[in-house]
C-alpha cells in the first residue's frame, strides 16, 4: 500500500428537515448533539472519529455559505484545523462537491486517497469502522472508486441499494465489484434484497485516489469537470474560507455522485460496513440509536412521563410531561412542539414544506441564531419593538455598523462590554445600560474572559436583519 496520504472530504451541506422542529435551514441536524454521553455534534464525531488514521491531512469541509461560522465554530471546539472550508452558494448535490474537493486537494498533494463522509451519520462501531476503511485503501490504491455499503439490519425502503457481483462472506473484509445501484425499493422487493447477501444500503461514504476520479470525470463526465475547473478559478479566499465562481458553480447540473461517476465506471467496488451505522433520517431513527430506560423510553431535557413506553420525549426549554403515551414523539423547542405516532416521523418532511410553502418561519429557521461572534435569540417582540438575549463570545466584536430605522437599548447581565458610538468609547458592567441612536455609527465588543450576555431592546419602523451598514469587520462581511 501507498504512504500516500488521506484528506478526509466532509460533506455539510444537508438540511436534515426530518428532524424538525429541532433541525433547519438556518441550524441543520449534523450540527446537532444527540449522543448523551459526549455531548459532540454529529459533525465534530465525524471529524473526530478518523483520527486514528495514519497518514491524515486536515480535513476539506464543503458547507452551504449559510453555515460557514458553525462549521469554524464547530471545528474549533474540536481543535481540528481544516485544510479548507469550501463555500457552496447554493446546493447541487454530491458530484460537483466531491470532483472540487478532490480538485482542491491536489493544489497541495499531487495524488493523495480522498475519504468522503457524510457529516451527519451515527457510527457505533469506530475500530470496525476504521478497519474497514483501511481495508478500503488496498483496492483504491489500484485505481478502484470504494464505497462502503452498509450491511442491511431490514428491509427498509428509505434507503438505496448496491448490488456487489458476489455473495459477501459473513464477519469477512471484502471488496466486490458493483454491478449497480439501486433506487429506494417497494417494500416486497427490499425484502428480497435482505435475504441476499450481495446487496447492501448505499451509504454515501467512498474512498479513490485524486488522480482516479479526476481522470473518471474527465471520461464519463467531462461537462461537470470543466465546470468544477472553471468553479475553483480564481482562487478566491475568503479568511478561513474559499469561495467558488458562482457563475460557473450555477451552471453546474444538481446531480448525485452515483448518478454521475459510480453509476457508469467500470473501477466500482463496495465493501460491506457492518459498524452500527445510521443516517439518523428521522425521530424514529434517533429513538432507536438512543439509550433507553426499562420501559423503552428516551428522555432528553426537562421531562416527566408516568405510564408511559416506547417514546421520544425531548425538551429544549421547558418542561415536558406525559402521561399514558406509547410510541410518539415529542420534541419541544421555544418555538414549536411536535408531538407524532413513531411509524409516521417520515411525514415531518412534507409539514416542514408546508410551512415554507406558507411562510411561516418557524419551518425554517430557530429562535437563536448564530453569528459568528455568538448568538442571538429573539425573545418577544410586537409592532415597531423587538427585544433580543445577545450572546457575545470572549474577546468577539461585532462590525462597525449603523442602521437606519432602529434604535437600540442595551442592557448588560453577565460580563463585560465594550461600547463604541460614533467613535467614543465605554465600558459596561452588570446592570448599566447604554443608547445607541437611530443613524449612529457603533459596535460592540467583549474585552472579557468570559462570555457576554446582554439585553438589546430594538424600536423603530423596521426591525430586519437587513437595515445593516457595515463600515468594518472582522469577518468578510462588508458585501452582506
Amino acid at each position: 500500500m501507498s504512504k500516500d496520504s488521506i484528506t478526509p472530504l466532509i460533506l455539510c451541506g444537508g438540511k436534515g428537515s426530518r428532524l424538525w422542529p429541532l433541525s433547519r435551514e438556518s441550524f441543520p441536524k449534523q450540527f446537532l448533539a444527540f449522543n448523551k454521553n459526549n455531548n459532540k455534534t454529529l459533525f465534530q464525531n465525524t471529524n473526530e472519529r478518523i483520527l486514528s488514521l495514519k497518514n491524515l491531512n486536515n480535513p476539506i469541509l464543503i458547507c452551504n455559505e449559510e453555515h460557514r461560522f458553525i462549521v469554524a465554530e464547530q471545528l474549533r471546539e474540536s481543535k481540528i484545523f481544516p485544510n479548507s472550508i469550501i463555500l457552496e452558494p447554493f446546493g447541487k448535490n454530491t458530484a460537483s462537491a466531491i470532483i472540487i474537493g478532490a480538485l482542491i486537494a491536489m493544489e497541495k498533494e499531487e495524488n493523495p486517497f480522498i475519504l468522503v463522509l457524510s457529516s451527519d451519520h451515527i457510527i457505533k462501531d469506530e475500530p470496525v469502522f476504521i478497519n474497514v476503511i483501511k481495508s478500503g485503501l488496498s483496492f483504491a490504491e489500484k485505481g478502484d472508486l470504494v464505497t462502503f455499503g452498509i450491511v442491511p439490519t431490514s428491509p427498509d425502503t428509505g434507503y438505496g441499494y448496491i448490488e456487489a457481483e458476489k455473495p459477501f462472506k459473513k464477519n469477512n473484509v471484502e471488496g466486490h465489484k458493483i454491478i449497480k445501484f439501486l433506487e429506494k425499493p417497494k417494500l416486497k422487493i427490499a425484502e428480497k434484497f435482505i435475504k441476499d447477501e450481495r446487496y447492501t444500503w448505499n451509504s454515501g461514504m467512498f474512498l479513490f485516489k485524486a488522480k482516479t476520479i479526476i481522470k473518471e470525470a474527465e471520461k464519463i463526465c467531462p461537462d461537470i469537470l470543466n465546470l468544477c475547473l472553471s468553479s475553483i478559478k480564481p482562487k478566491l479566499q475568503d479568511f478561513d474560507f474559499r469561495r467558488l465562481n458562482h457563475n460557473a458553480f450555477e451552471k453546474l447540473p444538481n446531480i448525485s455522485f452515483d448518478v454521475a461517476i459510480m453509476e457508469k465506471t467500470k473501477r466500482g467496488v463496495v465493501l460491506p460496513l457492518n459498524a452500527g451505522w445510521s443516517d439518523i433520517g428521522n425521530w424514529k431513527s434517533v429513538w432507536e440509536n438512543s439509550h433507553k430506560n426499562n420501559e423503552g423510553n428516551v428522555f432528553k431535557g426537562h421531562v416527566i412521563a408516568k405510564n408511559s413506553e416506547n417514546c421520544l420525549l425531548r425538551s429544549e426549554s421547558r418542561l415536558v410531561v406525559g402521561i399514558g403515551l406509547k410510541n410518539l414523539t415529542i420534541v419541544e423547542t421555544s418555538d414549536a412542539i411536535l408531538i407524532a405516532d413513531q411509524n409516521q416521523s417520515q411525514e415531518v418532511k412534507d409539514i416542514v414544506e408546508e410551512l415554507k410553502t406558507k411562510g411561516i418561519s418557524e419551518g425554517q429557521e430557530h429562535k437563536k441564531i448564530y453569528r459568528p461572534w455568538g448568538n442571538y435569540v429573539s425573545v418577544s417582540e410586537g409592532v415597531g419593538w423587538q427585544v433580543k438575549l445577545i450572546n457575545v463570545k470572549a474577546g468577539a466584536e461585532l462590525s462597525l455598523q449603523m442602521h437606519h430605522h432602529r434604535s437600540e437599548h442595551w442592557v448588560v447581565v453577565k460580563g463585560t462590554a465594550r461600547v463604541e458610538v460614533n467613535s467614543k468609547i465605554s465600558i459596561l458592567s452588570v446592570n448599566q445600560s447604554t443608547y445607541i441612536p437611530l443613524g449612529a455609527k457603533h459596535r460592540l465588543s467583549n474585552p472579557g474572559k468570559i462570555p457576554l450576555l446582554l439585553i438589546e431592546i430594538q424600536s423603530g419602523s423596521y426591525l430586519g436583519e437587513d437595515d445593516i451598514v457595515r463600515f468594518e469587520d472582522n469577518y468578510g462581511r462588508l458585501s452582506s
